[in-house]
């Protein structure tokens, strides 16, 4: 059973969520927050798998709560829930830690498949906020070539390397498996090599890693 938060400012959207995910037979509501500061302290007390996080609440915001969240050490993945498809906002929300990134006009059956996505600790980024999101990365200078993170990309194998080139580009494991012709199991195993030797939470952090450190620039 997955765990669910769900943090908006706006009642019926709360009522809304809750209805629909209460009644899928692998979803549990455990709460519900009106700001991001509540959404801290509700996390804290009922442990949540998935936070549904809106980005613009009163009091505190949902990046500001992703982050202090998220660096609290709180085990719970954050899928960020906002009406505005903004780029700052795609790429503000995953350097915080979030797992994913949905609009609220997808469809109820989208959103308990992206809760499922995320609980499974997979990168919810639909092609088009992937390409906004590479281009938020095209604006970053190049790193330094002897940052501590490049030396950690030093731990990979070549295969390892390659798994995380692909992911960068938004690829699922059965994508990369067909792209490098290995069974999607193999995949996994590397993805999640991958995740334990440069100690990142999910594909979405690979994702913002694999560009801040070089290893994959826009257009290449």
């Amino acid at each position: 059973m997955i765990r669910v938060l769900i943090a908006d400012d706006q009642g019926m959207v709360r009522t809304g969520f809750t209805v629909f995910l209460s009644a899928q037979p692998d979803i549990q509501v455990v709460g519900e927050a009106a700001d991001g500061r509540e959404a801290i302290e509700r996390a804290a007390e009922l442990a949540p798998d998935v936070v549904l996080m809106d980005v613009r609440m009163p009091v505190m915001d949902g990046l500001e709560a992703t982050r202090r969240l998220l660096a609290s050490g709180a085990r719970s993945k954050v899928l960020i829930l906002t009406t505005f498809d903004l780029d700052d906002y795609v790429y503000e929300a995953l350097r915080a830690g979030a797992s994913g990134f949905l609009l609220k006009d997808a469809s109820a059956a989208q959103l308990a498949e992206a809760v499922r996505v995320v609980a499974a600790g997979d990168a919810l980024i639909a092609p088009a906020i992937t390409r906004r999101l590479i281009h938020e990365f095209a604006k970053l200078p190049r790193p330094r070539a002897s940052s501590p993170a490049d030396s950690r990309l030093g731990e990979l194998t070549d295969r390892e390397t390659e798994v995380l080139t692909l992911i960068a580009q938004a690829l699922s494991n059965q994508e990369i498996a067909d792209k490098l012709v290995l069974a999607e199991q193999t995949v996994k195993t590397h993805v999640g090599r991958v995740l334990m030797k440069l100690g990142l939470r999910d594909r979405a952090q690979a994702i913002v890693y694999a560009y801040e450190t070089g290893l994959v620039r826009p257009g290449e």
